[in-house]
């Protein structure tokens, strides 16, 4: 099967991968005949061509799911958790195939890939795949004359819309609750990171998903993307990426008044009180500033330390962050890969000049690393940037980087670090350091964050919801708020 999705092709001297739509269990070129590159961020060369869709595959998928809806609806939780299951095996049996696709793809390191992505999938799909079989509805009597119970019900065709730093991790996370529920789904991954999404598609057949129950297009946002998002025929969206692409999902979506759940950008606070566990707080803010490249919407890119030990945190975050390892994403010692693109890399060095601009002192990093070893001389790697002496108003501070970029700034006092870590039109997640158990719970009360985590980061838990406040989302995803989101409840009144 997956032969027929990653045909070999000739690009010079380079044997390429052609990555082909998933419609109605068949792999298919697009409509137009068109193909994109897709490039290995490491080393700069094209190692898939990736089909160019535009509205009549979308149209094609749209079709393709509408018609499997109408069983795979009716067929029973028992069965569509089982075959859910096998879906997660198989992740389980391609592990490390996976792992090294998704490194490819994205410039990641393959330690982060094994450690993270890979187990993040197979846990998406068997958390689902049981999480229907427990599900509860609500029942209200009233008074004596009538007794209310609400069903829920699955909408039809879900489109979901992945982006690039999380490839198969993400995506998981959208098909897995999208088709438990017993919708059909659209899904369109970044035309950045198309090949875990690819080999997911191929295993979702060998599973015996039944064919067009799932469904993948490629290519581009404004194309393929836009396609999805105004079908009249797709009930909800379910999109992670960027805000300002957001914005425009949303003015496609809302005059067709489509459910639609964003999860946006992001410029998280990481405050730091002179109470934390130092040794504690140092490695896991360097871990939640350099992590995947910088390239997570949760990473940690703005670090408040209270001034009694700003100093002493800052010698320490630096000393550690000399001690990462930049290379080849393939090799399982790497710890900080390569940018998502060439495109991506100058945009974040366009950020560490205007940092300078702007006042602020480059401590560390700030430029393209030399030495590396011959495979990826030519990738987009950036090493890992700290800065400090920004006012807090200042765009560097505002503006969401998306890479090996962190920011340091002290502060003296609890309702201080509040203000400044509010003080954008972000509000996705943020971190908080101190043994005051009182002190975190006041803090992480007014801290305006979809997630708060006190003493740790990235520690999530399938059953609990997530999303963004202010311009860093809309909706709430995550355990039984995903399958909320991807059905609609109905209230039957009974009179007695």
């Amino acid at each position: 099967m997956q032969e027929a999705s990653a045909l070999a092709c000739g690009i010079g001297f380079l044997a390429v991968k052609r990555i082909l739509n998933f419609i109605d269990g068949q792999f298919r070129p697009a409509c137009s005949g068109q193909s994109l590159p897709n490039v290995n961020p490491a080393t700069g060369q094209v190692i898939a061509e990736i089909a160019e869709s535009g509205p009549e595959d979308v149209d094609a998928a749209v079709a393709a799911a509408s018609r499997a809806f109408a069983s795979w609806h009716r067929t029973p939780a028992e069965e569509r958790s089982r075959l859910l299951i096998r879906v997660a095996d198989l992740i389980e049996e391609n592990f490390e195939e996976l792992a090294r696709l998704e490194s490819e793809d994205t410039g990641k390191p393959i330690a982060l890939a094994r450690r993270v992505d890979v187990p993040r999938a197979v846990r998406n799909f068997r958390f689902f795949a049981t999480a229907i079989l427990h599900s509860e509805t609500p029942c209200h009597m009233t008074d004596d004359r009538a007794l209310n119970y609400t069903i829920r019900h699955p909408l039809g065709v879900a489109g979901l819309i992945s982006p690039w730093n999380l490839p198969l991790y993400l995506l998981s996370w959208k098909i897995a609750p999208a088709i438990a529920a017993g919708n059909c789904c659209v899904a369109k991954p970044s035309e950045l990171t198309p090949l875990t999404a690819d080999r997911l598609a191929a295993l979702t057949l060998e599973a015996g998903i039944p064919p067009g129950v799932v469904n993948v297009v490629h290519g581009p946002g404004g194309s393929a993307g836009r396609a999805l998002t105004s079908h009249p025929n797709v009930p909800l969206i379910s999109f992670t990426g960027g805000t300002k692409t957001g914005a425009d999902v949303m003015a496609c979506a809302g005059p067709l008044f489509k459910k639609v759940s964003l999860e946006l950008g992001g410029k998280n606070p990481n405050i730091v009180f002179a109470d934390a566990d130092l040794d504690e707080a140092v490695a896991t803010s360097i871990q939640s500033s350099f992590a995947n490249q910088g390239e997570i919407c949760l990473c940690g890119s703005r670090l408040f330390v209270e001034k009694p030990i700003y100093d002493q945190f800052l010698e320490r975050f630096l000393e550690g962050t000399r001690k990462l390892r930049i290379g080849d994403p393939q090799d399982a010692s790497t710890d900080v890969g390569a940018l998502i693109s060439e495109a991506h890399l100058r945009k974040v060095e366009g950020y560490v000049a205007l940092a300078r601009e702007e006042g602020g002192r480059i401590l560390i990093g700030g430029k393209r690393p030399e030495n590396l070893p011959e495979p990826v001389r030519d990738g987009y790697f950036l090493e890992p940037t700290v800065i400090t002496g920004l006012d807090c108003r200042g765009r560097v501070m505002q503006e969401e980087i998306f890479g090996p970029v962190v920011t340091v700034t002290p502060f003296e006092s609890p309702e201080e670090a509040i203000a400044q870590a509010n003080g954008t039109r972000y509000g996705l997640s943020a971190s908080l350091w101190t043994r005051d158990l009182q002190k975190a719970h006041r803090i992480a009360a007014a801290l305006e964050s979809g997630t708060v985590w006190v003493n740790t980061w990235l520690l999530r838990d399938l059953r609990v919801p997530f999303g963004g406040m202010k311009e860093s989302g809309l909706g709430r995803e995550g355990g039984f708020a995903s399958l909320e989101f991807f059905t609609e409840a109905k209230n039957v009144c009974v009179k007695l």
